[in-house]
């Protein structure tokens, strides 16, 4: 090999090597040609629907294509986080993943968690308050925790299915008390909803469920909610304390909701997804749509998300186990 083809092969490898770090943002840049599919795992109509299609909506005046959002329903959330997981990582399938990721997997549901997905934004978090009825005689929550320590089994709560994310809400702040989860019965309903008429009606003494969704009865003067479980009290609730604020009790829990991709997206198309995410999570539009339906808008950013993740799951795995309800790991 003479002198000079060492050279022009040098050359042509330092080319090459110069090639592929701007190619990277060029991918960005040209990032989205075609339509996006955004991929729901619950149905149309409810909370994660709602969310994810005012996002999809402000998405595409961002990226000038269609992000057209598909409801794949189906196994307690499973089929439509399997289909955000397994999708193309180009950056056209991208998904609302929520909070059950962290939880079907230690059902013995799926093999999914969170490390499954390429993180991209965290954009809501709806933690649970604690009602009562409006005519119980818990005024507030130190009453009502001193009453469940006093005589463990007595009082029943409800919320959602049993091991949904409410009865691992009410479970957690028990063991967080230093409680066992049989403390407190749980009776399974089909949301919270039924079960805020329930207590209305007497047949159970707690729900655990977001403050937004027992709001009817609130309003109604049939129930009270007496403290949430978040690191903050809910503007739109600001007279219900936090757990800490009530008891000392420094738990925080809640149902979210956040954008993430197929693992191995393109750092630069996930950057560029994270950064327009930022924008919709802070424009008024997005703002006044979640606040219109009491839902609480929260941010993280790639990084920030995979943390809250994280922790979130080892907190499910710990109230899962207490509650004899893990079946997987």
């Amino acid at each position: 090999m003479t002198h000079l083809t060492r050279r022009h092969l040098l050359a042509s490898a330092a080319g090459a090597g110069l090639v592929a770090p701007l190619a990277a943002p060029a991918i960005a840049q040209t990032f989205p040609a075609r339509p996006i599919q955004m991929v729901v795992p619950w149905g149309a109509g409810g909370g994660t629907d709602a969310t994810a299609r005012i996002i999809a909506t402000l998405m595409e005046k961002e990226f000038g294509q269609p992000v057209n959002v598909v409801n794949r329903t189906g196994g307690s959330g499973v089929v439509g986080h399997s289909a955000i997981a397994t999708g193309a990582p180009d950056g056209y399938t991208i998904g609302m993943i929520t909070v059950e990721i962290s939880m079907m997997h230690w059902q013995g549901l799926t093999q999914l968690n969170p490390e499954s997905y390429t993180p991209i934004a965290l954009m809501n978090e709806d933690p649970p308050g604690v009602q009562v009825a409006a005519n119980s005689r818990y005024a507030d929550l130190k009453a009502l925790a001193d009453a469940i320590k006093a005589s463990p089994g007595r009082l029943k709560a409800s919320g959602t299915g049993q091991g949904g994310i409410w009865h691992l809400a009410l479970v957690g702040w028990l063991g967080a008390m230093g409680l066992p989860a049989s403390a407190v019965p749980w009776v399974p309903s089909n949301g919270a909803a039924p079960a805020m008429q329930d207590l209305a009606a007497g047949g159970v003494d707690i729900v655990t469920c977001s403050v937004p969704e027992a709001k009817a009865m609130l309003d109604a003067g049939r129930a009270k909610s007496l403290a949430i479980m978040a690191a903050e009290r809910n503007p739109q609730f600001a007279n219900v304390p936090t757990l800490k604020e009530a008891i000392g009790v420094d738990y925080t829990v809640g149902a979210w909701r956040g954008i993430a991709a197929p693992k191995g997206l393109p750092a630069p198309i996930a950057e560029r997804y994270t950064a327009v995410c930022k924008k919709i999570n802070e424009s008024s539009e997005f703002r006044s749509f979640m606040s219109a339906r009491g839902f609480g808008v929260r941010w993280a950013d790639a990084t920030g998300f995979a943390q809250f993740m994280a922790a979130g799951n080892t907190s499910m795995g710990v109230a899962m186990k207490a509650a004899g309800l893990a079946r997987g790991s």
